[in-house]
């Protein structure tokens, strides 16, 4: 029963103001990071919001990196999302809490694409 993905939600905080609100800064280290997983980067799309904050996604053959930031905060909500074995989701986390200057994260991992006729069957029996 292998999955399709894996699907990793992370909480960075203690991100340094002046990195979260660069939309070029925010862009170039979400790149980085899928390109540090081994990632084939497809498209990139990132946006600037007033007075502060980014949002952006990353597009790579094994699905994606997303992020959303709060530099007020010194927070960003990030998923990375990788289907296949060549790419560790916890790699790119791990470097974007580095590249953050973050204090802390805390993830978690689901599964993804375990479909109906992969998983095994409960079956009751009657003893």
């Amino acid at each position: 029963m292998k999955p399709l993905g894996r699907h990793v939600l992370a909480e960075i905080y203690g991100c340094e103001f002046d990195i979260l609100n660069d939309v070029k800064k925010v862009e170039e280290i979400m790149v980085n990071a899928a390109l540090e997983t081994g990632a084939e980067v497809r498209e990139v799309v990132f946006h600037k919001f007033s007075p502060q904050g980014v949002s952006g996604v990353v597009v790579i053959s094994e699905s994606h990196l997303a992020i959303h930031t709060w530099p007020e905060l010194g927070y960003a909500a990030v998923d990375v999302f990788t289907c296949g074995d060549t790419v560790n989701p916890w790699d790119a986390c791990n470097f974007l809490t580095r590249e953050f200057g973050a204090k802390d994260m805390a993830a978690q991992e689901t599964k993804r694409g375990i479909l109906p006729g992969m998983a095994p069957r409960l079956v009751a029996v009657n003893s």
